[in-house]
C-alpha cells in the first residue's frame, strides 16, 4: 500500500460508534500515524498513548481542536443513522455538522478528507438499473432522511473539492454494514418476531463487513483517493434468502397493506425504525457496482455479503448457547 505520504495526524468523527471504534483502532495499528484524534458527544473508552479522546459535538467549532492537533487527515462518521420523529434534529447532526467539519477543515488545510457516505443515496426505484456505478444520479426521496441527508453532505463535500483541488475527497457510498458487532436497522429488524415483505417483490441486498470497512477506511485516510467510491461486499442476498439464513418468518403483504401498516405504526410510536418510504428498500432494486474501487485500489474483500451477513448471525447464536 503506499502509505508513505499519508497523514500522521487523523481525525475521527463518531469516534465511539460501530465503525468508530474499530476504524481508530485499526489507524492505531499503522505505525506511520503518530496521532489519532478521536471525536464524539459519547465517551471514547478506548485507552492508547497515541489517541487523543475528547466529548465535543460535531456542530461546535473544531478549528482550534484540529490546530492544535495538528490534524492533517479527517475521516467523518459522525451521523444520525434512525429516522428521527423531529426533522430538525437529525438535520443538524447529518449536514450542519458536516458543513461545520468542511468549514473546520478550509481554516487549518487539513489535506484528506474521508466521508462515509451510503448507497441509499441512489434511491431504491423502480426503474434502478441491474448495477448502479458511480456515474449514476443520486435520487434519494426526501421523505428518508438518512439518504437525503447523505446525498446533501456529498454535495457540499463536492463542492469543497471543486474549491481546494490540493484536498483529496474521498466519498464512500457504502452498503450495510455487517459482522459480528453491527448495530443497525438490519440487526433492529432481526430484533422482531417477524420480517415483513412486500408481495410479488424480492430485491437483492448487500452488505459489506466490518472487517473490510476498517481497512478500507484506512486506506482512504493515509492514501490519496478523491471521488466517488461504492463499497460493498460480493454478491447479494435477497429478502426471502435473508429471512431464510437468518431463520425468520416472512409475512407476505401487499404494497399498499405494507405501507399504509407502516406509516401507522410509526405515526403512532408502535415502532421506530421508518416509515413507509423504508420498504421501498425491500421491495425496489439499489445493488452497487464496486469495479472501480477494486481496479484502483487493486482491493480484494475479504468477505461477500452473504458472509458478512452471517458473521452476524453466527455471533448471535453462539451468545444464545451461552449458559
Amino acid at each position: 500500500m503506499a502509505l508513505a505520504n499519508g497523514p500522521r495526524v487523523v481525525a475521527v468523527t463518531g469516534a465511539a460508534g460501530y465503525v468508530g471504534r474499530r476504524l481508530v483502532a485499526a489507524l492505531l495499528e499503522q505505525a506511520r500515524i503518530e496521532r489519532v484524534v478521536a471525536l464524539d458527544v459519547r465517551p471514547i473508552e478506548m485507552r492508547h498513548d497515541r489517541l487523543r479522546a475528547a466529548r465535543h459535538d460535531i456542530t461546535e467549532p473544531m478549528e482550534q481542536i484540529f490546530a492544535s492537533e495538528g490534524v492533517e487527515g479527517v475521516v467523518h462518521l459522525a451521523f444520525v443513522l434512525r429516522h428521527m420523529p423531529k426533522r430538525s434534529a437529525s438535520h443538524r447532526v447529518n449536514v450542519d455538522g458536516t458543513a461545520n467539519l468542511l468549514s473546520a477543515c478550509e481554516a487549518t488545510g487539513v489535506s484528506r478528507i474521508v466521508i462515509m457516505s451510503s448507497s441509499t443515496v441512489y434511491g431504491a426505484h423502480r426503474d434502478n438499473p441491474p448495477v448502479l456505478t458511480e456515474e449514476a444520479l443520486a435520487r434519494p426521496s426526501p421523505l428518508f432522511h438518512y439518504a437525503w441527508d447523505k446525498a446533501e453532505a456529498e454535495r457540499m463535500a463536492m463542492r469543497y473539492a471543486n474549491a481546494h483541488p490540493e484536498a483529496a475527497v474521498s466519498l464512500l457510498r457504502m452498503c450495510v454494514v455487517m459482522g459480528p458487532s453491527a448495530d443497525n436497522f438490519i440487526t433492529a429488524a432481526l430484533a422482531k418476531p417477524v420480517l415483513i415483505g412486500v408481495r410479488k417483490y424480492d430485491p437483492g441486498l448487500q452488505f459489506v463487513h466490518e472487517d473490510d470497512v476498517a481497512r478500507l477506511l484506512v486506506r482512504f485516510a493515509m492514501e490519496r483517493h478523491p471521488g466517488v467510491y461504492n463499497v460493498a461486499g460480493p454478491g447479494t442476498v435477497h429478502w426471502s434468502e435473508f429471512a431464510r439464513i437468518a431463520k425468520r418468518p416472512m409475512l407476505w403483504l401487499p404494497a399498499s397493506l405494507a405501507y399504509a401498516l407502516t406509516d401507522a405504526a410509526w405515526l403512532l410510536r408502535l415502532q421506530h425504525d421508518s416509515p413507509g418510504i423504508g420498504l421501498d428498500f425491500i421491495r425496489w432494486p439499489w445493488v452497487v457496482g464496486t469495479d472501480k474501487l477494486e481496479r484502483e485500489l487493486e482491493y480484494h474483500f475479504q468477505y461477500t455479503s452473504e458472509e458478512a451477513l452471517r458473521s452476524y448471525l453466527e455471533r448471535g447464536r453462539r451468545a444464545a448457547a451461552l449458559p
